[in-house]
């Protein structure tokens, strides 16, 4: 006999969410929203009076560093995203059938996130108006040889193919279960199941697979593993972003991250939708394990990054790594890291530590641990320049209210994206319904 925490997961469980609409969901899309037009609200001061409204600054004579809070979170939410696709690649593509029911959440992380990075490039040019009279003028070149149009590039190949790897699959359960689905959505389910037919689904798997693949694949070397980093590392004149570690460190961030976001939607929507028996104890209890793992390689990563920064190092080098080690953010941020490790370890170890509200504690504080290294590791790298054309000392930097309104409302749009979607799609898929039944089937036998 199977051993079943609680009641087994029907359809009729998944698609609850976009039948039934509680006062919570109102009341949390209303926060968003309100967070979100608060951070419009001061997007609009900085379009009228200019990124001085930051606290970055001219480089060198401006005494301060051009790049701040704006690109820690760009690359912050890239990695959140291309973490999320990995996720999903390797449940798909490995049949990890016990992680199944976040395979689409992790998706859908990856669009948002995806979304709120390219945001943030538009915000960061302080006149959007140059994308289009600038980069897009200069794209045919400027790919060629400019690592920054090649991240732009990767960025929207990322988000092509993880909107077909999510429109592929959201066809078969929309099919499955639209007798289920509310009538008056019924014009969005004719768009998505357009040409659909059930002798597709066999071809829609093997392209889903082979989709799968090639995340797996391309993440690691082109994107956050790749791309991103060479942005950084293949500059010189920047100590800070100097080595080739900068890819697995990238990489092990976006894991962390992405791990977290999964976590941390697994235990909202568990609470709200009672998908207890979905989103099991076994289920985030393994989601957890692995951002222990993960959250190893990162603070690993750092610690040689420290000892090459400071052992015989370069002098401008080591002053990178003594003001990174002196300012007290990143010692919050480590400190962070070293509590959740605590926490994972236990809980590994003696299973009856583990709770879902810790997980969840565990996943904010990785969180945030990563976005303040990124930040830090953006903003010290331009600060404390290889060669002396200013002699003066760069300007402190902590970001403005502007910046950290960003923050914020980007972190409400990304909750907005995904209620709304809760609205009109299964965030779990029918698969990973079926596939527990199966599963348990076959266990019982």
């Amino acid at each position: 006999m199977a051993t079943k925490e609680q009641k087994e997961p029907e359809p009729a469980d998944i698609i609850r969410p976009i039948l039934n609409t509680s006062k919570w969901w109102y009341i949390g899309f209303g926060v968003a929203a309100a967070v979100a037009l608060v951070w419009l609200t001061a997007f609009g001061f900085q379009l009228q009076e200019g990124l001085i409204v930051t606290n970055l600054a001219d480089w060198g004579s401006g005494g301060g560093a051009t790049w701040g809070l704006y690109i820690g979170a760009f690359i912050w939410w890239v990695g959140i995203a291309h973490g999320g696709i990995i996720l999903s690649a390797a449940v798909r593509l490995f049949g990890m059938t016990k992680y199944q029911p976040v395979a689409r959440m992790a998706e859908l992380l990856t669009l948002s996130a995806l979304a709120m990075a390219g945001l943030y490039i538009v915000v960061h040019t302080g006149r959007p108006d140059r994308l289009v009279t600038s980069v897009v003028n200069a794209y045919p070149w400027t790919v060629q040889t400019s690592p920054l149009a090649w991240d732009i590039t990767v960025i929207t190949l990322y988000f092509v193919m993880t909107a077909t790897y999510i429109g592929l699959t959201l066809r078969y359960d929309t099919y499955q279960l639209r007798d289920r689905l509310p009538d008056v959505l019924n014009p969005l389910y004719s768009v998505v199941l357009i040409g659909y037919s059930e002798k597709e689904d066999e071809v829609i798997e093997r392209m889903v697979w082979w989709l799968a693949l090639g995340i797996i694949v391309m993440a690691p070397l082109l994107l956050h593993g790749g791309v991103i980093p060479w942005l950084f590392s293949l500059l010189p004149s920047m100590p800070g972003w100097g080595g080739a570690i900068q890819g697995p460190q990238f990489l092990s961030i976006a894991l962390t991250s992405a791990l977290s976001g999964v976590i941390i939607l697994a235990y909202v929507t568990r609470i709200a939708y009672d998908w207890g028996h979905i989103f099991t104890d076994r289920v985030v209890s393994g989601l957890t394990n692995w951002l222990g793992i993960f959250s190893l390689i990162f603070v690993w990563l750092q610690l040689q990054q420290v000892i090459n920064g400071l052992f015989a190092a370069q002098v401008r080098a080591e002053v990178v790594m003594t003001a990174k080690l002196s300012n007290p953010a990143y010692q919050m941020a480590i400190g962070i890291m070293a509590v959740v490790l605590a926490y994972i370890f236990a809980q590994a170890i003696k299973p009856s530590v583990f709770s879902q509200t810790r997980s969840l504690i565990a996943a904010f504080g990785v969180l945030i641990a990563t976005l303040t290294e990124k930040i830090l590791f953006v903003y010290e790298g331009i600060a404390y320049p290889e060669f002396g054309l200013y002699d003066q000392v760069p300007g402190h930097y902590f970001p403005s209210l502007v910046e950290l309104s960003s923050l914020a409302g980007t972190v409400a749009l990304c909750a907005i994206i995904f209620m709304v979607i809760l609205k009109l799609f299964p965030v779990i898929e029918l698969h990973a319904v079926e596939d527990h039944d199966d599963h348990d089937e076959e266990v019982s036998a």
